[in-house]
């Protein structure tokens, strides 16, 4: 029996706490099951109290007293002591049902995603691959906000890419917080950002993204190094085609709804919802006839 997950990703500040109780709350609206798991070691606060909880096991606080280690590498420490007490995990989620969707709530490290294989080991032992068989998918949230600095825009988007390349499994990638943006950009260039655009870098020499940064500015001056280390990030991006972006405002429930579909699809769901035998259909031909 398979089960459906989905691991709420993406940098710090990107809004996955906020999307996750959205989510909850778009699916007990609609009567849906869902299972809440909550692997951020150092969370303090939630709207929905986590069915499961990392805490209950180790904590970021607790690590960083304990071997006098800094925040970055006490969280490595609490994600590969995870990986050594996996039936915390196993024995929470193995008594579900395929009715229930299993959100799980990543901390906002950058490393996990990009630098280190914790957490492909950790989705491997999740994923249909492993013992608990979960249709998993990521869901990669950037917080809208970076369309503003186009540099910034195209490293987060970088980092998406290098997250779907490590962890080999279904993603879907989200600009978060649209209601912050919705008046400082048109829709036109919106979709342009939501499609990742390479040619929204060909800009002038006093394009914001650099004179925002003094740094960038006289590395610019010096040789245009910034303009052209943005531009092999964006035709890096282009070349791979992978990334594209939903829009999401968490206070739209359209526009909750539009992203779970997209989850939905990509973890198939619906399909796995008491599908029809061939002959049930037969039986009920010759009833009729």
């Amino acid at each position: 029996m398979s089960k459906f997950g989905v691991l709420v990703m993406g940098p710090a500040g990107a809004g996955k706490t906020t999307f996750s109780n959205a989510i909850i709350q778009h699916l007990q609206t609609t009567r849906r099951s869902c299972f809440y798991v909550n692997l951020d070691p150092a969370a303090e606060s939630f709207a929905y109290t986590p069915d499961l909880d990392i805490r209950e096991l180790i904590t970021l606080e607790d690590v960083m007293e304990e071997l006098q280690l800094g925040p970055n590498g006490g969280l490595i420490y609490c994600f590969e002591f995870l990986l050594q007490n996996l039936e915390f995990l196993s024995e929470a989620l193995d008594p579900l049902s395929e009715e229930y969707l299993i959100i799980f709530d990543m901390p906002g490290q950058i490393e996990l995603y990009t630098h280190i294989p914790l957490l492909p080991s950790l989705t491997q032992y999740l994923s249909r691959q492993g013992p608990l068989n979960i249709n998993l998918c990521a869901a990669y949230l950037l917080e809208s906000t970076f369309v503003v600095d186009k540099a910034k825009f195209f490293a987060g988007t970088l980092s998406a890419m290098s997250a779907m390349l490590m962890l080999e499994i279904p993603h879907v990638n989200i600009l978060s917080k649209m209601d912050q943006v919705r008046d400082m950009i048109s829709r036109r260039e919106l979709r342009r950002f939501s499609n990742v655009d390479v040619q929204l870098l060909q800009t002038d020499e006093e394009d914001s993204s650099v004179t925002a940064n003094p740094m960038a500015k006289d590395a610019m001056l010096s040789g245009g190094s910034f303009k052209q280390l943005n531009r092999a990030v964006a035709q890096l991006i282009d070349d791979f085609s992978m990334v594209s972006f939903l829009q999401l405002d968490v206070q739209d429930e359209d526009s909750v709804a539009g992203v779970l579909s997209h989850i939905d699809d990509a973890i198939q769901f619906h399909e796995a919802q008491e599908p029809r035998e061939p002959r049930d259909d037969e039986q009920e031909a010759d009833h009729e006839a």
